[in-house]
């Protein structure tokens, strides 16, 4: 699996690094923030696996498919990395994509720069750091999203996960979440499902949101592709929680009623 996607990086950046930033007045139906872990429990290889992970779904056909059907044929989006409180990085800023050229500028963008966040968990403070990102720029959409990707909801540093998650929902922006069992697991690492029930009870919220489980490397790539194309084109959801390939089922009863008595 990491081979084959080493190879579809390869090509992604042979096709090009230089595409052109969102600039001012730009209309689109969604604005997106993919707010990806780089906290202590990542190492540089997760990063990596990571960053080829949204490479690999950006440019997917279905995706570039639902970016077309939506409103003005383009999105814009950003990926962020975030670790503690005071460790925030934009790998790849604002950049308007409206074709398969344009997804292959911004996934090969996404694999050049080096890790430069780090730290324990500082969820609040990254929530928060999304929530200015998107106030910032100088684009209008109908739509706004901040795609939270994480393997614990574990915060120790900076604003709780309750003040980051209200600032950002005051701000009329959606919090959906990617929880992420583990990244390089052939077969899985831990109890996504659960994992995604917490990330359903402290940290997604807004119109429509709603979190991803995913377990083991290929899921991962799945629930990134899954999650991108739900999140493109708006569909809605009958309920929050929503299984990527091999995490299929609802989360158990028992879990859930231990993590609501645990918040």
């Amino acid at each position: 699996m990491l081979r084959a996607l080493g190879q579809i990086t390869l090509g992604l950046i042979a096709l090009g690094l230089l595409a052109q930033p969102a600039t001012a007045q730009e209309e689109v139906e969604l604005e997106l923030v993919l707010l990806a872990d780089s906290s202590g429990s990542i190492d540089n290889a997760e990063i990596l696996f990571q960053r080829q992970g949204y490479a690999s779904a950006i440019t997917d056909p279905a995706v570039l498919a639902a970016i077309a059907n939506t409103a003005y044929g383009r999105i814009a989006v950003s990926y962020v990395e975030w670790g503690q409180s005071d460790s925030q990085d934009v790998v790849v800023p604002w950049r308007i994509i409206a074709g398969p050229e344009d997804a292959a500028d911004f996934a090969g963008a996404l694999m050049v720069p080096p890790r430069r966040a780090y730290g324990r968990n500082g969820i609040g403070a990254a929530l928060i750091f999304g929530r200015d990102l998107i106030e910032a720029n100088a684009i209008t959409g109908w739509r706004r999203i901040i795609d939270f990707s994480a393997d614990s909801t574990g915060n120790f540093n900076g604003p709780s996960i309750a003040e980051g998650r209200a600032a950002v929902l005051a701000a009329g922006i959606t919090i959906n979440g990617l929880a992420v069992a583990c990244r390089q697991c052939p077969t899985g690492g831990g109890d996504g499902r659960a994992l995604a029930a917490e990330f359903a009870e402290r940290i997604i919220g807004g119109p429509g949101a709603f979190v991803i489980a995913a377990e083991g490397g290929q899921a991962f790539a799945e629930a990134v592709r899954r999650k991108l194309i739900l999140e493109i084109s708006g569909r809605p959801l009958a309920a929050p929680l929503v299984a990527a390939a091999d995490t299929a089922g609802p989360i158990p009863p028992a879990a859930l009623a231990a993590i609501r008595a645990r918040h």
